[in-house]
């Protein structure tokens, strides 16, 4: 599953319901006390890692009706609510107008510990009389059922509850299909809630508050959520030695029961074995300690960060070409705390790289300049305080200046040039080639350094948005330049030219093409088989990210045919195939191999022009 919308309603400063899209990297952006950390408790509170206490409930609001409600995509094909007899979340009308799950929990705030007073599944579901609510029936009253209203039962198997509601709901002429609350808690539709409890992503929450104990949470909170995870994996098999353990051990409390009773009636009529399924998270308990066993809280803040950003690093890695990994949650909380500008840049690339595998998403917040300024514009979440209320911005023309302008992104008397690339890859690349050439002596600009001294700003631009930055960010009387690919195949003409040309009507401002496909085509085969181990053929207009990820998919073991891999999957792997090429390959590209794939001097004439703007 996957997080398609948050709305929250009466829970801490959100009195009036807000809803909130997720992508698969979402980052909360706003000044303090703006209302980011509650989106991120708001969640835990759903996925059943928070514990609401008497302040959670909105002072002005309706301390009755604390609403936290979760819309998920990418659901599983199939459920099980009776035992080895699948059938669908579409078959058993539990999905809303847009075909996804939409799950209500709704908690009670009035007393010093608030209660839950229900789950609900908005749902598209059947309201007529006698219809409308076979999901709460137990297999007997679904039979009694089926005979009042003279439903044929002759080629349905009776043992399958689910089975028997499909049959009655069939025989119906009208079913009146409605928006509609089912109380997940009511009767036999606990076991709906108990199965889709157990399919929603694992959710692993980072606060920034640092603890002072030998099990600190920087150190303890990664490590319990790949615990999780794992137990996520070999669920079934857990469940099974479970289910193994109360069978062996009632039957000898049966027996025990049995011969108590042949000594006292009495007292065996008191005994009944009862059987808890166990916690396994619980069983683990893991630590970290370094070479010289010093515990981890005895460091430095900024180290035991650095614990949670490599392993994040180390989760992206583990990650990939994993096609039945679980779904998990990463929410983070400014991750920027206690680290170094450096690696600040190196926990949002880590982030960036694990939200592009299969089934995680990550969610961050932050009030840092440095993070935002490096992420994706369709990845913001602008929230502003207005009064007594909050409002959510998704990026739209007017967000990016919304960000800018509270957190200070653009430092007008430091910056002498904006770099507008299509990508953050992009990004990389031309920081990457430009180190390549000044390490082999040539003297071409500095992107690293002037970067992170706040001379240039990159912007990444988004394909499909050029057009929009052609003005955008003139007001502020800075040099751009702006490169985007070529995309398409002479003498057909780019789709970017037109962009290309308004953009070039600006003075002190250039905006180029690349002589090729994209950037990635201005790698050396070599260099791919050097850092990747797979062989590559490539050439002006073939589609390099494409090529390689269907390599590496083959050479790691895919289980499934390229060709007919899951589209979301195959866009993962194409998406972690081009930032291995623009970071990881790169380390691998020489002068030479340079000259070879680069007979025009393409890469040196964008260097060249982004030097003569810089200086001017």
């Amino acid at each position: 599953m996957k997080l398609k919308r948050l709305r929250i309603r009466n829970f801490r400063c959100y009195q009036k319901e807000i809803s909130i899209d997720f992508e698969n990297f979402t980052a909360f952006i706003g000044r303090n006390d703006s209302g980011k950390s509650t989106i991120l408790d708001a969640l835990a509170l759903f996925f059943d890692e928070y514990k609401p206490d008497g302040d959670d409930a909105n002072i002005d609001g309706n301390k009755k009706d604390m609403r936290i409600i979760c819309e998920f995509c990418n659901l599983p094909k199939e459920i099980i609510i009776d035992a080895d007899h699948p059938t669908t979340l579409k078959e058993e009308y539990l999905l809303n107008n847009k075909g996804n799950l939409e799950i209500y929990r709704i908690f009670s705030g009035q007393n010093k510990t608030p209660k839950q007073t229900g789950i609900f599944a908005y749902a598209d579901h059947p309201t007529t009389v006698n219809y409308a609510d076979l999901l709460y029936l137990k297999r007997k009253d679904l039979l009694d059922r089926a005979k009042e209203l003279g439903v044929n039962l002759a080629n349905v198997d009776k043992r399958i509850n689910s089975a028997l509601r499909h049959a009655i709901w069939k025989s119906a002429t009208d079913l009146s299909i409605q928006a509609t609350e089912i109380d997940l808690e009511k009767v036999d539709a606990k076991k709906i809630w108990a199965v889709l409890s157990k399919q929603r992503p694992v959710f692993a929450i980072f606060h920034s508050d640092r603890k002072s104990t030998d099990q600190d949470t920087e150190a303890q909170s990664p490590l319990k959520s790949a615990v999780d995870e794992a137990i996520r994996e070999k669920q079934a098999e857990l469940d099974g030695i479970a289910d193994h353990v109360k069978i062996q051990v009632e039957k000898i409390a049966q027996d025990t029961v049995k011969k108590i009773r042949q000594m006292d009636e009495e007292l065996a009529q008191e005994l009944n074995p009862r059987f808890s399924k166990p916690n396994w998270a619980k069983v683990f308990n893991i630590s970290l300690t370094d070479d010289e066993q010093i515990p981890i809280n005895k460091r430095g803040s900024g180290v035991r960060r650095l614990i949670l950003l490599n392993f994040f690093r180390a989760k992206a890695e583990s990650r990939l070409d994993q096609e039945n990994a679980p779904g998990i949650i990463y929410a983070i909380e400014e991750p920027e705390t206690s680290q170094h500008p450096n690696n600040q840049k190196l926990l949002v690339s880590a982030l960036r790289e694990l939200s592009e595998q299969p089934g995680c998403q990550v969610i961050i917040t932050t009030h840092t300049p440095v993070l935002a300024k490096d992420l994706p514009v369709e990845s913001l979440r602008y929230i502003q305080k207005v009064s007594d209320t909050r409002q959510v911005f998704t990026y739209n023309e007017d967000t990016y200046s919304l960000v800018s302008k509270a957190l200070g992104i653009i430092p007008d008397h430091n910056v002498k040039l904006f770099i507008g690339l299509e990508d953050v890859n992009d990004i990389d690349f031309m920081k990457n080639i430009s180190k390549m050439l000044i390490d082999d002596g040539e003297d071409v600009i500095d992107l690293t350094s002037l970067e992170e001294n706040g001379a240039i700003v990159f912007i990444p631009l988004g394909g499909s948005n050029l057009s929009l930055w052609t003005h955008r960010l003139a007001g502020l009387n800075r040099p751009e330049f702006h490169l985007y690919d070529r995309d398409d195949t002479p003498p057909v003409t780019s789709r970017h030219q037109d962009a290309v040309d308004q953009f070039n009507t600006r003075t002190n401002s250039t905006a180029m093409l690349t002589g090729k496909r994209e950037m990635e085509n201005y790698i050396h085969p070599d260099a791919i088989f050097d850092s990747l181990g797979v062989t590559t053929i490539v050439d002006n207009f073939c589609d390099v990210p494409d090529l390689v990820a269907e390599q590496l998919h083959i050479t790691n073991g895919g289980q499934s045919v390229w060709d007919n891999l899951d589209s979301d999957k195959k866009k993962k792997k194409i998406s972690r195939a081009k930032r291995r090429l623009n970071n990881e390959v790169l380390k691998s590209m020489t002068v030479e191999r340079l000259n070879f794939i680069d007979q025009n001097n393409d890469v040196r004439a964008w260097l060249s022009e982004i030097k003569r703007l810089y200086e001017a």
